[in-house]
């Protein structure tokens, strides 16, 4: 039981951090701006249910993806970690490449579910979550997860007004770096394992 208490703490911090709902807080707070609370909770909902499609998605039918792409596992940890890696630095520094944000208020949802929440990176870390402790663990970590990334955003305003942005933006650099440093453990896992 200790086990796999540990193994869904494990799974669920790693997904918390590649989620990193707090980088989405000051995005997802300006997209909903003058909205109403009902709406920004259903603003909240959509961006968790996106996340949650594609994530569950992976997690249920990964191998049945790599086998019609006809990739494996390993290059999909390599491809990933490199993504991931960008990730990384693009929180840590604060640049976007290839991304705008420059988004209509309607789909605040759908643009923080992905691919803000769920990207490569989680889609990556999922994919290795199952690899490593089957389906049931990393399922319990998603919906943990995802509980707390809607409760985040459903009062993203609060905690933005809260903390104020420059403490947002330090939290987000700081997740960015440890992002960083997991995407080069996947690529060398991945190398590892091609070779």
């Amino acid at each position: 039981m200790a086990d796999v208490l540990s193994s869904v703490i494990y799974s669920f911090g790693a997904l918390f951090v590649i989620l990193d709902p707090l980088l989405s807080v000051p995005i997802f707070a300006a997209m909903t701006k003058g909205q109403s609370p009902m709406e920004i909770n259903k603003q909240a909902m959509i961006a968790v249910a996106v996340a949650g499609f594609l994530m569950y998605l992976f997690l249920f039918f990964n191998f049945l993806i790599f086998d019609v792409l006809r990739i494996n596992l390993s290059s999909f940890q390599v491809a990933g970690g490199v993504l991931l890696f960008i990730l990384g630095m693009q929180m840590s520094l604060g640049i976007d490449i290839g991304k705008s944000r420059e988004h209509s208020n309607t789909a605040a949802g759908v643009v923080i579910g992905t691919p803000l929440l769920c990207g490569p990176g989680a889609i990556t870390t999922v994919l290795l979550l199952s690899k490593d402790y089957g389906i049931l663990i990393p399922a319990i970590a998603i919906g943990l997860s995802l509980l707390v990334t809607w409760v985040i955003l459903k009062y993203s305003a609060y905690i933005q007004k809260t903390l104020g942005e420059c403490v947002t933006d330090i939290m987000a650099k700081v997740l960015g770096m440890l992002v960083a440093a997991i995407a080069i453990k996947i690529i060398a896992d991945g190398i590892v394992a091609l070779i």
